[in-house]
């Protein structure tokens, strides 16, 4: 389905420029980045990084298949959602009066929405979740007016069993071609 957020994940070699490079190949082949984030993993030589967009399953190999050829990128996969944890964080600033400020109260409740700032004029909510419920929650919220807002993007991990480039080091995986003199 074409309308359907997909989620991949990357291994990179932890270099400099490396996201810059993969950000490129998708701006050169014109896919459309929905969210994207980078972190640590618990081998400093490799970073981790999630990318969301929505377009059909030919067009996600067709991406995949591309992504893997670059240079940094140690591995490629999909991230199914069935097998995966994803989670993302949503601020978000309404406008706030005496008379809607219960009911925004009692929104943020059902949703479990911090609420981390309070003027007389606006609220800030917190809201750290599955896509899914950052999307209903936002859609709560429609009757409202939003100041301001930002989400983070989607960060993933599957569950279960770890993950290769945690047991091997990164250059185990993919060494680096041999220079002959």
């Amino acid at each position: 389905m074409a309308n359907e957020r997909k989620a991949i994940g990357l291994l990179l070699k932890n270099n400099p420029g490396a996201l810059s490079r993969i950000s490129g190949l998708f701006c050169r082949r014109n896919f459309n980045i929905d969210s994207i984030t980078s972190s640590a993993t618990t081998d400093p030589a490799v970073t981790r990084v999630t990318i969301t967009i929505h377009d059909d399953e030919t067009v996600l190999r067709q991406l995949m298949l591309q992504t893997a050829r670059l240079e940094d990128v140690i591995e490629v996969f999909f991230l199914e959602p069935e097998h995966t944890l994803q989670r993302e964080l949503l601020l978000v600033k309404l406008s706030a009066t005496v008379n809607n400020r219960s009911e925004l109260r009692e929104i943020a409740a059902i949703y479990k929405a911090k609420i981390i700032d309070l003027t007389p004029e606006s609220m800030v909510f917190e809201l750290t979740g599955a896509p899914q419920k950052i999307d209903a929650f936002l859609a709560m919220l429609e009757g409202y007016t939003i100041l301001e807002m930002c989400r983070t993007g989607i960060t993933a991990m599957e569950r279960g069993p770890v993950r290769v480039h945690n047991r091997k080091p990164a250059e185990t995986l993919r060494p680096e071609p041999e220079i002959l003199e």
